[in-house]
């Protein structure tokens, strides 16, 4: 399973790029998803990254425009996660047929596989997702998840673990196509 860290640019800054990238390649890290890096920045970590072998994923959004992809696809590799819904995630779910309509037209510009996240939060919502894209990305039902888990000391209550790891079973159930949407 590929280990892809999500974050920011300037933890990275301030540790300093070349020690990070020395340690993620120890920690056997295969890509990075750098939120506010833009491609205009791409020599401050995504070609260093490259060079060391780890893919630099980008993000696309329902507001990258076609005149604007070419760019954001530039020096990506791994995959392009497309962030399906504007805003905050967990609030809501795009429609099917905007999710479908958009990994289309990603795909219509690149050859690497396209994982949507944002709003996913049930196993049927998953389901759906799968159905047009290569990924469904599902983090903050996850956390809410772990949260509801923890008593009022933020200690997990019992049980915790093994209803996080029910709720990834059923969403993985669903990207499978064994849960009907």
């Amino acid at each position: 399973t590929p280990i892809v860290l999500m974050g920011y640019y300037n933890p990275i800054y301030a540790y300093g790029v070349d020690a990070f990238l020395k340690d993620a390649l120890d920690a056997r890290v295969d890509g990075l998803i750098v939120v506010d890096l833009p491609p205009e920045e791409d020599e401050e970590l995504c070609l260093p990254a490259l060079a060391a072998g780890i893919s630099f994923v980008r993000l696309a959004t329902p507001t990258t425009d076609d005149a604007r992809l070419p760019a954001v696809l530039a020096n990506t590799s791994g995959f392009v996660y497309y962030v399906s819904i504007l805003g905050i995630t967990g609030t809501r779910s795009a429609a099917a047929s905007e999710v479908s309509n958009a990994v289309a037209r990603l795909k219509r510009h690149t050859d690497l596989p396209v994982a949507v996240g944002f709003g996913i939060r049930t196993p049927a919502q998953a389901a759906e997702v799968a159905r047009a894209a290569d990924a469904a990305v599902v983090g903050s039902a996850i956390v809410q998840r772990i949260a509801e888990g923890l008593d009022a000391g933020g200690r997990p209550k019992p049980g915790l673990v093994e209803d996080v790891l029910g709720l990834v079973r059923a969403l993985a159930a669903g990207v499978r196509g064994t849960v009907k949407a």
